[in-house]
């Protein structure tokens, strides 16, 4: 996958369009409810558009603390969002459920998202424990309910939490690509909003080379 055949072009700008917290999450505003929320990603993306981004990514980041198997309300709510705001939208979106891979692929396929952005890949231990992934189980779901459109980037330095087994970041993305068939790789910094080391970026790069794009996830301002 090349980002001229997904977005027109060989380089990017993906914006960002960040959901309220959900009903039943801790941050919920009960006052406002489901429309408030709707109402408030709607506007973003709209500014967002018009601002001359080349795509854009729905993610539930208000959801603190995350979870890595979310509930059915998360996708419920995020794909009636979409459902109003995808007549408007002229340029390609994609979606992510912190931090719930197969409810993310669903919803894509479901909303008619280009991509998904996920932490497929690897184990991990963090703020909300041990976290372990199965990228044989979501591209296998992806394939069953016949989303193989659906592109997937793979996050392959999770934010709140450190690999159980380090390695380095160069082989990490290049395994990620040859092992796990990455569509993309996206290379974080600590927790959401940092800055990416430029030198991890670089390193993702020369290893992965022209097999699949790397993407600065965060803090790119």
């Amino acid at each position: 996958m090349t980002f001229d055949t997904l977005f027109g072009k060989p380089k990017a700008i993906i914006a960002m369009a960040h959901f309220a917290p959900m009903p039943g999450q801790p941050l919920h505003d009960d006052n406002g409810g489901i429309r408030a929320l709707v109402d408030a990603v709607r506007r973003d993306v709209e500014i967002l558009a018009a601002s001359g981004v080349d795509a854009v990514m729905f993610c539930n980041e208000g959801d603190r603390p995350y979870r890595t198997k979310v509930g059915p309300e998360v996708p419920a709510v995020m794909a009636a969002a979409i459902a109003e705001t995808k007549p408007d939208l002229e340029i390609p979106f994609g979606v992510d459920i912190l931090w719930d891979p197969v409810a993310a692929i669903g919803l894509a396929h479901a909303v008619g998202a280009r991509f998904v952005r996920e932490v497929f890949s690897g184990a991990y231990a963090g703020d909300f424990g041990i976290w372990n992934t199965d990228p044989a189980e979501s591209l296998a779901y992806r394939r069953r309910i016949g989303a193989k459109d659906v592109k997937l980037f793979f996050n392959v330095t999770a934010e709140f939490a450190a690999p159980i087994a380090p390695r380095e970041i160069g082989l990490t993305a290049r395994s990620a690509v040859f092992s796990s068939l990455a569509d993309a790789v996206c290379i974080s910094g600590v927790v959401t909003g940092t800055g990416v080391d430029l030198a991890d970026l670089q390193a993702a790069k020369d290893a992965v080379g022209d097999a699949a794009p790397v993407i600065a996830n965060t803090g790119v301002r």
